[in-house]
């Protein structure tokens, strides 16, 4: 036998054997893959045939293409489809990983073992929370460190108050009485066929924004005001203000942070709020009472104290009752298409100011749908010079066709450039087997030593704990937690375009009961738009927001506290 003329490492006959099967497996893996294609590729052909009999099939008599039990096979067959597909990509990944990873020793996969609980993990794919959708596609959002001059790009534009910007004095407000719970009764029988008939007609990943869908669905409130029931723990959030330090700061506002969704996705029940039409605004704020506004701060750096408060905190602010301090909340639909919502909420005597704006991007998914929360946050505590820049989660109906119910998912993060503290949470979707729904952890990290100062974990909608630096261990039931309840002027008090005045015959139809009459209402109100529209179109003027101006991709109200200051 010729010697090769190139110096041959030897291989022993374990390691000829190892390779020699990983070669085996490879070609087994690619005749499966081959034959899964195959399948995959029958399967959906077979999908559209069902699909197109029965759309072939007349509106009416005994076998109609409207029968419940043919609209569920529909759906069904397409969700089904989609899952296998995920299904394919999952082990496609799976296969791409384990042949581009090092032959390891059979001691070393001897030890790797398998997962401790032995059971399969469904794997969601990335929300794009973190990211602004533009002209369909995704592209990264601004970084934050442009945020950071949020408050030297507002200062340019002048502090000029803006026609209409009207400041309601709280007597005009009174208590809210309303309830934000929603009957849990499921999907009706005569509901499930609108549904069906509606899923039938949808492809996944479409978008929904356009989509007018059932009035049954609605929940009876604005997604303007849903924003607004975010902040039914004022007193938290006030509370961020007096940390004596950066990290304590940063600490109290995440801590705020989760326990801020309870109250404004109140339930797990998987109702719409009002989609806000073009103009449309929502006012209201809260009398918080000052004993309640935490005066003790916890520090690594010694005992527990009173933080130092500037003169500022210290004075009783004009439009606040004598012993509380005045939240004040403003929200604007300043676009339609696409649809964006900017809210602001204030204290001036504490200092501290919140701008948002939030582009509700909705996708079908089968038997579920998904809302992605595109857009971000800035909190700005004056009294420090910081600002804490924050994204949303994304929120996702499931089981549309028996007991609908809401979770949140997605990674957000909480940034605050100034301090060099970052904090990052990550809302579990529930796995497709096993596992616990409404799951949330999060991790406050200082960037420059790479030292985590604060865990938590558990349920956004139940018990959460925290777990500090310090050694110290603090937990929340956010079902115990106090609600401070807003208040805004009554219905016939309110102007034009307020939330609560411009929904409330559909509102009142829906709390009767009576669906057809909160059709027709609702049906008014969107053709209405639909006509300001056009004229708007056709005398060549766009749309101009009320209390918000649009800079870069942001939205930032005309006069927000840090213009005053």
């Amino acid at each position: 036998m010729a010697k090769c003329g190139h110096h041959c490492p030897k291989m022993s006959s374990g390691d000829l054997q190892q390779a020699l099967a990983a070669i085996s497996l490879k070609v087994h893996a690619s005749i499966i893959g081959k034959r899964l294609y195959k399948v995959m590729f029958q399967a959906e052909g077979q999908q559209k045939n069902l699909v197109h009999s029965i759309d072939s099939l007349p509106t009416k008599g005994p076998l109609s293409c409207l029968d419940q039990d043919l609209l569920l096979l529909k759906a069904t067959s397409a969700a089904t489809l989609s899952c296998l597909g995920e299904c394919l990509n999952i082990l496609q990944h799976s296969q791409s990983h384990s042949s581009q990873a090092p032959p390891q020793s059979n001691a070393s996969q001897r030890n790797r073992g398998t997962p401790s609980d032995g059971v399969p993990v469904w794997t969601v794919p990335k929300s794009p929370s973190g990211e602004q959708l533009k002209n369909g596609g995704l592209t990264p959002l601004q970084s934050a460190e442009p945020c950071l001059g949020l408050r030297k790009r507002s200062l340019s534009h002048g502090a000029e108050h803006h026609p209409g910007q009207e400041d309601i004095s709280p007597s005009e407000e009174v208590t809210d009485t309303e309830d934000n719970e929603e009957e849990d009764l499921g999907v009706l029988d005569d509901q499930r066929s609108v549904i069906l008939h509606l899923l039938s007609q949808l492809k996944l990943g479409m978008d929904l924004t356009r989509v007018v869908l059932p009035t049954f669905i609605l929940e009876k409130r604005s997604l303007l005001e849903m924003y607004a029931n975010f902040m039914a723990h004022p007193d938290m959030f006030l509370s961020i203000t007096a940390g004596a330090t950066a990290e304590d700061r940063i600490v109290r506002f995440v801590e705020y942070y989760l326990t801020a969704f309870h109250e404004g996705r109140k339930g797990a029940v998987a109702k719409k709020p009002y989609n806000p039409v073009l103009g449309e605004t929502f006012h209201c704020s809260w009398e918080v009472p000052r004993d309640k506004v935490k005066p003790l701060v916890r520090s690594n750096q010694g005992p527990t104290r009173e933080s130092g408060r500037g003169s500022n905190n210290s004075q009783q602010g004009e439009d606040s009752p004598e012993g509380s301090y005045r939240v004040r909340f403003v929200a604007e639909q300043v676009s339609h298409h696409p649809p964006v919502s900017g809210f602001y909420c204030e204290c001036r005597e504490r200092q501290m100011c919140v701008n948002a704006h939030v582009w509700t991007k909705s996708k079908f998914m089968g038997m579920s749908v998904g809302v992605f929360m595109v857009g971000e946050g800035v909190l700005c505590l004056l009294e420090h010079d910081e600002e804490y820049i924050f994204t949303l989660p994304c929120a996702y109906a499931r089981s549309i066709l028996t007991v609908p119910w809401v979770e949140l998912g997605g990674k957000v993060s909480i940034n605050c450039i100034k301090s060099g503290y970052s904090a990052t949470v990550t809302f579990h979707t529930k796995p497709f087997y096993g596992g616990k729904v409404h799951r949330v952890t999060a991790e406050v990290k200082h960037n420059l030593t790479n030292t985590i100062v604060c865990k938590s974990q558990g349920e956004w909608n139940g018990t959460l704990e925290f777990t500090y630096s310090s050694g110290e261990t603090k937990v929340i039931d956010t079902s115990k937690l106090p609600v401070i309840r807003k208040r805004l002027r009554p219905v016939e008090r309110q102007g034009r375009t307020e939330s609560r005045r411009l929904w409330q015959h559909v509102t009142k139809s829906l709390k009767e009961g009576n669906m057809d009459e909160a059709t027709e209402h609702k049906h008014r109100l969107e053709e209405s738009q639909r006509v300001e529209e056009r004229k708007r179109a056709a005398d060549n003027k766009p749309w101009k927001p009320k209390y918000f101006t649009k800079e870069g991709d942001g939205w930032i109200y005309n006069n927000p506290l840090w213009k005053s200051t």
